[in-house]
Formats: structure tokens, C-alpha cells, sequence
């Protein structure tokens, strides 16, 4: 059987592709500590996150003006709609799990510490 996993370094941390298919995709993430993904939306993906270790905060609305914050700890769970502008950010080291719809370049930065483009 092949091994699928695939590591990818980002600037915040790292995510690691443990299974991509026609129907889903599951990820586990690595947020480290003071650092957060772009302030992005999706057109098609829909995704549930699971926290595994950690504290994650989670920052999401359905537009830049009603952003809403709340904190995640491991056992928690939520899922983001499609449509919905969201960011993770890591208040400690945390590592969690992304089950999703299996679009991954689709993804619309709003903001980005690290100076991305869309």
C-alpha cells in the first residue's frame, strides 16, 4: 500500500495531507504558539476541525466587519461553512485535525501575516 502523507511546511507551522480523495480530505495541522493562518473564506470547501492538543483560537464570521472569536481546547470540535471568513491562531502549540470537501487550492486570503497573495 502507498504511503499518501505529505508534510508541508508553512510560516506558522505545518499540515500534513493524511488522505486526499475525490469525495473528502483530512489534514492534521501544527499551529505553533503566537502564530495564525491568513483570514481567508473558501467558495466550495467546507471543513470541520477537530483539536487534538492545545489551544486554538478560532476567528470567523460571515463578513470582516462580524468576525467573532472563540477558543478551542482539545475535544472540541466545529465546522466552518462554506462562505465563511475564518483564521486560526495558536495560543499555545496546538495540533489539530481538518476533515473536509477535497478542494485544496481553494482558498481566498483576506489578510496574511506573511505577506501570501490570494
Amino acid at each position: 500500500m502507498e504511503d499518501k502523507k505529505r508534510i508541508i511546511s508553512k510560516p506558522w507551522g505545518q499540515e500534513e495531507l493524511l488522505e486526499v480523495n475525490d469525495r473528502y480530505m483530512v489534514k492534521r495541522l501544527t499551529m505553533k504558539q503566537g502564530k495564525r493562518c491568513s483570514l481567508q473564506y473558501h467558495n466550495k470547501k467546507r471543513e470541520t476541525i477537530y483539536v487534538l492538543k492545545g489551544k486554538l483560537k478560532i476567528i470567523s464570521g460571515i463578513n470582516e466587519r462580524s468576525l467573532q472569536e472563540r477558543i478551542y481546547s482539545a475535544g472540541e470540535s466545529v465546522t466552518i461553512e462554506t462562505g465563511t471568513i475564518h483564521r486560526m491562531e495558536g495560543l499555545t502549540k496546538a495540533v489539530y485535525l481538518e476533515a473536509s470537501t477535497p478542494e485544496l487550492g481553494d482558498v481566498i486570503r483576506l489578510q496574511d501575516d506573511f505577506g501570501r497573495k490570494r
